[in-house]
């Protein structure tokens, strides 16, 4: 079963490292996407028309820079970011929504911004979030996968190892350099199937200077046959 993720892009820079880390899950045998939200649609015709075509270029070029001309765009129209991609997501059965950093983050360090937060906040999908200046890297590759000490969850342990499997990975401590991918799980009175951070949680992924996935409680994500670690998963 193929992992699906929505890429929320834009095509400013920050959504740009949104498309790079898109391309790594799409790496790790991920089917990706890109989605662009117009938040209101025009009442005259030749400008709805006008508008809608420029939305769909701007995917277009942000396929180009994927390496992938032909990936599946969607451009969805909602007066929320956050509530329009959750209804793509639920329509195309989508396992991630992957999203840039807020744009006053700064460099090499992550920050959900609004859309995502809402995201995170008892949301069906799992949230990824970038690291500013991700796009840049040119060799940037997953070659290490952690689970967040304050994850409990099992599926966030499962999950990492999936993506390790996919990879070629090693699966190491969270506190190792450099890290490739964070996996961060849902607080256990989440609802099943739900994405839910507690505080501890939150203080993690605003720390951390790798990408971030924060998966929903007792949903593993499947990338690759998990490969074998020993020990249970680490807890606060």
């Amino acid at each position: 079963m193929t992992t699906k993720v929505i890429v929320s892009y834009d095509g400013t820079d920050n959504d740009r490292d949104a498309l790079a880390l898109g391309r790594l899950f799409a790496d790790a045998g991920a089917s990706v996407a890109l989605a662009y939200v117009r938040h209101a649609q025009a009442s005259e015709q030749g400008r709805e028309e006008l508008e809608q075509h420029e939305s769909l270029h701007r995917l277009e070029r942000g396929a180009a820079e994927l390496g992938r001309p032909d990936t599946e765009l969607h451009v969805v129209i909602s007066a929320s970011t956050s509530n329009g991609l959750r209804a793509l997501a639920d329509r195309e059965q989508a396992d991630i929504v992957v999203f840039g950093s807020e744009y006053r983050t700064a460099r090499g360090h992550v920050a959900p911004g609004t859309s995502a937060q809402r995201m995170l906040d008892g949301g069906s999908v799992a949230i990824a979030v970038a690291p500013v200046g991700l796009r840049d890297r040119v060799d940037a590759r997953i070659a290490t996968v952690a689970v967040s000490p304050v994850s409990t969850d099992d599926s966030a342990r499962e999950t990492a190892r999936s993506v390790a499997g996919a990879t070629g990975a090693s699966v190491v401590e969270s506190s190792t350099p450099d890290l490739g991918l964070l996996v961060v799980g849902s607080r256990p009175e989440a609802a099943v199937g739900r994405v839910l951070v507690s505080a501890s949680a939150e203080r993690v992924i605003e720390n951390a200077t790798c990408p971030v996935l924060v998966v929903p409680r007792s949903r593993m994500l499947h990338f690759g046959t998990p490969v074998t670690i020993d020990g249970p998963v680490v807890t606060a």
